[in-house]
């Protein structure tokens, strides 16, 4: 048997389709194939306009049009102009397409936890999608400021304390840091960032609004099925645009020696390394970079 990169490559994408049900004419037994499927899907019950959906899917202008008549001639959607630009047309589920919508939705749950329940080792597959997922998104990830304190903010925040916690031989809390709160990565004194993909985060970083003449980066992470893509360094090209819109000329961070891959990112990316700026007791390598 080989086991070549190419023949392992195109071994998960036969499984992949099997599993998704590319091929299926009625998908999840819906009396309609997948494209038509995760078209009404990507519509929802807010509905969306018709470039949202384009681009979102990948679809090109003529297979859209054509899986939307479809759907049309279902009675599952309207297609209306825009109240706000008239060049613009917006797709709104009917009821009965709102009721499709639902029923997509639990047989897609089902078959999820199905999917899950006969894999010996669910965290390890959940993984392994993540890490996939995140491969194939690379270019469709989103760069938004949140607020700190929103779920997929807080996500985030959680696993970069766990892994410093795991890192650092003194451990870690959050609680004894210099900055145990996020009120200050708030507009408009700062911002905080996260990198999306799908509706998902991947990554955070926070700009620190300061009194003393400087701003400060906070709070670097990283999904472990993100990571190697990059993302780390486009994350802080972005806190130096937001950095510069905040006013702030002057930027300053710190970390810990045992975070070996963020020192190397700084040293990397024009960061100088200076002399201790603070008394937090968990970083003991400094640096800083004029924006």
């Amino acid at each position: 048997m080989t086991h070549d990169p190419i023949t392992r490559i195109r071994r998960f994408n036969r499984a992949v389709v099997r599993e998704t049900g590319v091929l299926d004419q009625s998908y999840l037994g819906r009396g309609r194939p997948l494209g038509p499927a995760r078209v009404l899907h990507a519509i929802g019950p807010q509905g969306a306009d018709l470039e949202t959906i384009r681009h979102y899917l990948g679809l090109d202008k003529t297979l859209l049009s054509r899986f939307l008549k479809s759907l049309q001639d279902e009675g599952l959607l309207s297609l209306e102009r825009d109240a706000c630009d008239g060049r613009r047309r917006v797709a709104q589920l009917t009821e009965t397409g709102r009721a499709e919508w639902d029923a997509y939705n639990a047989l897609s749950d089902a078959q999820a936890n199905a999917m899950l329940a006969r894999h010996p080792r669910a965290e390890a597959l959940l993984a392994a999608m993540d890490m996939v997922a995140s491969a194939l998104g690379r270019d469709d990830i989103e760069f938004v400021t949140h607020d700190p304190r929103s779920p997929e903010a807080l996500y985030c925040l959680e696993e970069y304390y766990a892994e410093l916690d795991r890192r650092i031989d003194m451990g870690f809390d959050v609680n004894l840091s210099a900055d145990p709160d996020a009120t200050d990565m708030m507009a408009p004194r700062g911002a905080f960032l996260l990198a999306m993909s799908d509706g998902l985060p991947l990554a955070c970083v926070g700009v620190k609004g300061t009194d003393y003449g400087y701003g400060e980066i906070k709070r670097l992470w990283v999904s472990p099925a993100a990571r190697g893509l990059g993302l780390a360094k486009r994350l802080m090209d972005q806190t130096e645009v937001v950095a510069r819109d905040l006013g702030i000329t002057l930027l300053r961070l710190d970390t810990n020696s045992a975070l070996a891959e963020a020192v190397k990112l700084y040293q990397t990316t024009g960061w100088r390394e200076i002399e201790r700026f603070n008394k937090d007791p968990y970083p003991d390598v400094f640096f800083e970079k004029a924006v």
